[in-house]
């Protein structure tokens, strides 16, 4: 698939051709769904915890005698059914993680980048780098490669400037193209990739990487 190079100023330098194994797959949406599935579910915590009665702070003497008051018998006032007891049934630590095989994950990112292809939604550029942060050159920059749309930047590898030029910015976000997921690449309007970072998607999603 050929696609035009841009640079920052919105100017076609000249074309790539994108790789067929990675940007041309058939998709599958069952299998993306299944990867956005895992990951929205290994972000979740699972740290909610309600006390049981033998965790509530409270006197483990009998609350009143047995017989002679008119009331139903009770041996505790940790019991679950009294104001200040513990909660019976309550959440609990819990892993919520899933896992899925390596090559399914690699699989689903393919089935993304494909479809994202295949909508005009990749917009691949020369280099996209920054010497200085500077919020409002990259807002002009992404007015001129994206318009008003979301954007999803990928780069090869750190670049503190363009990240915090990018950071105040409500339509857009950077991402390491070693960081490649399925909920990043389908919650934005258009992908930004500099061909440094497609060198980088490459190595570990082309098919000699499967070898």
């Amino acid at each position: 698939m050929q696609v035009p190079v841009h640079n920052t100023a919105g100017d076609q330098v000249g074309t790539v051709e994108l790789p067929a194994d990675i940007f041309e797959v058939e998709v599958n949406r069952g299998l993306m769904h299944q990867a956005y599935v895992r990951q929205m579910a290994n972000a979740r915590l699972g740290t909610a915890k309600a006390k049981t009665r033998s965790e509530v702070n409270r006197t483990k003497s009998k609350w009143y005698r047995q017989k002679g008051t008119g009331r139903a018998r009770h041996g505790s006032r940790n019991a679950p059914i009294f104001v200040g007891g513990g909660v019976a049934h309550g959440p609990r630590p819990r892993d919520y993680s899933k896992q899925m095989p390596r090559k399914m994950r690699r699989q689903a990112l393919r089935c993304a980048l494909s479809a994202l292809a295949a909508d005009n939604q990749i917009v691949v550029v020369d280099e996209f780098t920054m010497d200085t942060p500077k919020t409002r050159e990259m807002r002009d920059t992404l007015g001129r490669l994206v318009g008003e749309q979301s954007a999803l930047i990928l780069v090869a590898e750190r670049n503190e400037a363009l990240e915090k030029s990018v950071r105040n910015l409500s339509n857009a976000r950077t991402l390491r193209a070693n960081y490649l997921n399925v909920r990043d690449l389908l919650s934005h309007d258009r992908v930004i990739i500099p061909q440094a970072a497609l060198s980088v998607i490459e190595g570990f999603l082309g098919r000699a990487a499967e070898r």
